[in-house]
């Protein structure tokens, strides 16, 4: 593998940048179920990459991002220059800042159809020029870096929302902000609560009227997104797990396990095992 340099500069074990550059495309493997919120910046390369069991194409210069829990997989790829952010909660909480740099829902836990940001030329030097002063921040080891670091990712970050917001319409009506509290909402509670109802009471309105809100929005229906959670939840565990089909059913909120089998398989045509054993 001609590799020309791969570097990883880490603080405390919270947040991390690697860095990698081949004198000439090879592969690298990734076949991982995320612990912490990753940012992949593919510069020079391209491929085929499977995010939650949906497989995604990339040509050269994009950004990913991925949230704890979330299976990542490769298809196929060919990288020259890449980098990968990792942070964990305790250094960077996305819900807590997400007032300021709105990043949840557009680039993490992604409400949206791509999961890949891609720059334009002006955004990509302004990116650079961040993560360049990031990695000599690594290498001062200087008073309060704690906080530079956080200040520099807090930067990125808030570069790659603006990205995203000129390259995709990010809707700001009624329905598009009651999909994405939803949503949140769901991924906050899809283990304990599995009916409308539940998350209606939550946000003040009726059943009907949020299934009205979902339909006005052109997404699908609300149970069906409680359902897809689950059924995502589910076959993460029992890929990335050891854990019985009866342990995952207790996990995700099932009273019965035979319920649980019923209600995948009907999902999915093939029962847990079968999955399991196929994938």
């Amino acid at each position: 593998m001609a590799v020309q340099d791969i570097v990883k500069y880490t603080f405390k074990d919270i947040f991390s940048v690697s860095t990698v550059r081949f004198n000439k495309a090879c592969t690298i493997d990734h076949s991982v179920q995320q612990n912490a919120y990753a940012i992949y910046w593919i510069q020079e390369g391209s491929g085929t990459y499977n995010i939650d069991f949906k497989q995604y194409h990339f040509d050269d210069n994009v950004l990913f991002f991925l949230s704890p829990g979330q299976v990542f997989t490769v298809d196929s790829e060919q990288i020259k220059t890449a980098y990968k952010l990792t942070f964990v909660k305790d250094f960077y909480c996305i819900q807590t800042h997400d007032a300021e740099v709105a990043c949840n829902g557009i680039l993490f836990n992604n409400i949206y159809e791509t999961p890949f940001v891609k720059p334009c030329k002006k955004d990509t030097d302004k990116l650079d020029f961040i993560l360049t002063s990031l990695l000599e921040e690594f290498q001062q080891n200087e008073t309060a870096q704690y906080d530079m670091l956080q200040a520099y990712l807090k930067q990125f970050i808030i570069s790659a929302v603006r990205v995203k917001k000129e390259n995709h319409v990010v809707k700001e009506d009624v329905e598009t902000r009651l999909f994405k509290d939803f949503s949140l909402l769901v991924e906050q509670n899809y283990k304990t609560l599995h009916s409308v109802t539940d998350y209606a009471k939550r946000l003040g309105l009726s059943p009907k009227s949020i299934t009205k809100h979902f339909q006005k929005a052109g997404t699908i229906s609300p149970s069906e997104f409680i359902k897809n959670r689950i059924l995502l939840e589910a076959k993460r565990l029992l890929i990335y797990t050891d854990k019985t089909v009866k342990e995952i059913a207790f996990e995700l909120g099932f009273n019965d396990p035979a319920y649980f089998t019923r209600f995948f398989t009907k999902a999915i045509s093939k029962s847990p095992l079968q999955f399991k054993k196929d994938y």
